[in-house]
């Protein structure tokens, strides 16, 4: 059996404090469950801000940057042929506006899933 020194070494604060925790709980009147609600409202609502804050940013994104990946063969029409040639890279496929779409979706679902995940 093993005998800890806080329990036979106990001063009157200690004995006040049991004494405190022994006694009945007092009636709350439902303050506990109004706190429990407000805090479980609040992870809800900063679990919904960051995916709807990247939503509302995707949106108002969009468009300039539609216009952005447009412009992309103009500014690799710029660059000489011959520099291009070299590189082999299959541009004409990377650039279309479905594939461009799909792949901010799948940025988007992974970063909501990871930060489901981290809650």
């Amino acid at each position: 059996m093993i005998i800890n020194m806080a329990d036979k070494m106990k001063d009157a604060e200690d004995l006040k404090l049991e004494a405190l925790f022994r006694s009945e709980p007092l009636p709350d009147d439902g303050f506990s469950a109004r706190v429990v609600s407000r805090v479980r409202r609040r992870i809800w609502v900063r679990r919904l801000s960051l995916p709807l804050a990247f939503a509302v940013g995707a949106s108002i994104a969009a468009r300039p940057l539609l216009q952005f990946v447009q412009s992309l063969p103009q500014i690799f029409g710029i660059v000489p042929q011959k520099v291009l040639g070299e590189l082999e890279l299959p541009l004409g496929g990377l650039f279309n506006t479905p594939v461009v779409l799909l792949g901010f979706l799948l940025l988007g679902g992974m970063l909501l899933l990871g930060h489901m995940l981290e809650d």
